[in-house]
């Protein structure tokens, strides 16, 4: 994805300004904040913005990027090795452009069983609450499971797809693989 101008309108959104000595300004609290701070936008899901300072480039994908990195390099990192090779392996490939909707589809599954789980824990002492967890476990991971396994066959099936296309196109021609 190209950058994009901050020609477009941010009054939904909190607009934060980064210098080129790398800081960052918060138009709507009009301070400096820090990755920290942004990171907690995030994390209160508050809508945000970041822009270069002179040329208006939105910056966001960026400094999301840069939070991530941070978070890896703290604590205990989400990402293995093999899965960062793999996300890697996707870019130019021709599969690219599927693999950030199906990387998004199943973050916002992910979320929304987050979001159930957390209305129905509200009325549970933590105790209950532990227990409910260590049965929900592994049905949480079936459903994930089973929504891989989707995805999977929905790749083949489009692979077979292609595959089917391809050498009805190069028959056409007079081609044969």
């Amino acid at each position: 994805m190209s950058s994009n101008k901050t020609e477009v309108s941010h009054s939904d959104r909190r607009v934060i300004k980064k210098y080129p000595n790398r800081r960052l300004y918060d138009t709507n609290s009009s301070a400096y904040i820090t990755l920290t701070e942004v990171r907690q936008l995030v994390m209160d899901c508050e809508p945000f913005v970041v822009v270069d300072a002179k040329s208006g480039e939105d910056l966001t994908r960026s400094i999301l990027l840069q939070i991530i990195l941070e978070q890896e390099a703290n604590g205990s990192p989400m990402f293995t090795a093999p899965v960062l090779s793999n996300i890697i392996r996707f870019y130019g490939h021709t599969m690219q452009g599927f693999m950030g909707g199906y990387l998004e589809k199943n973050m916002q599954t992910l979320m929304d069983v987050q979001t159930r789980l957390g209305e129905q824990s509200e009325k549970m002492t933590p105790d209950v609450w532990k227990q409910f967890m260590n049965m929900q476990l592994p049905m949480v991971q079936g459903m994930m499971g089973s929504n891989l396994d989707q995805s999977k066959n929905l790749l083949t099936q489009l692979q077979e797809q292609m595959q089917k296309q391809t050498e009805q196109v190069m028959s056409s021609f007079g081609l044969k693989r």
